[in-house]
């Protein structure tokens, strides 16, 4: 995977929602905006988070992946937010537990299958709570850009 799916319009510094609605809404409006989902993705994502949960309690800085279909998508990319307070999520695996999430990972997936290989990626940092601190404290959008570059290369 090359840097093609990470885009500085995509990678955001300071968000804040009131809740993971409303977080979801304005990133998938984002991506719109920008061209990469279709209209439907929005209320796909929302859908899909309701029903398949995508919190991760992570060692360093709490994660959220929300996906969808790529049936709703028009290129691939991958957002990247830091918020600036946590947002909260539904844990994944339906435990019923919740996950203050501070970084968002919102995939727009084209290939179900590089998507198994994107996310296995970014798993692979999901226990590292030195990385996942690392890109939590980016202190550019570069410098985040660069430190996914390479657990994504």
């Amino acid at each position: 995977m090359s840097d093609s799916l990470l885009h500085d319009e995509l990678v955001l510094l300071d968000c804040s929602a009131n809740d993971s609605e409303e977080l979801l809404t304005n990133l998938a409006a984002i991506l719109k905006e920008q061209g990469y989902v279709k209209d439907s993705y929005t209320q796909a994502i929302i859908d899909r988070e309701k029903v398949f949960p995508t919190g991760l309690n992570t060692p360093g800085a709490k994660v959220v992946m929300p996906h969808t279909d790529p049936v709703h998508v028009n290129k691939a990319a991958i957002l990247v937010a830091r918020l600036r307070n946590p947002v909260l999520f539904k844990e994944m695996g339906n435990s019923g537990n919740s996950v203050e999430a501070n970084l968002v990972f919102m995939l727009a997936v084209t290939d179900p299958k590089g998507h198994l290989a994107t996310l296995s990626k970014l798993m692979s940092i999901f226990s590292d709570g030195e990385k996942l601190l690392g890109l939590y404290n980016a202190e550019t959008k570069n410098e985040m850009i660069n430190q996914l570059d390479e657990i994504l290369a």
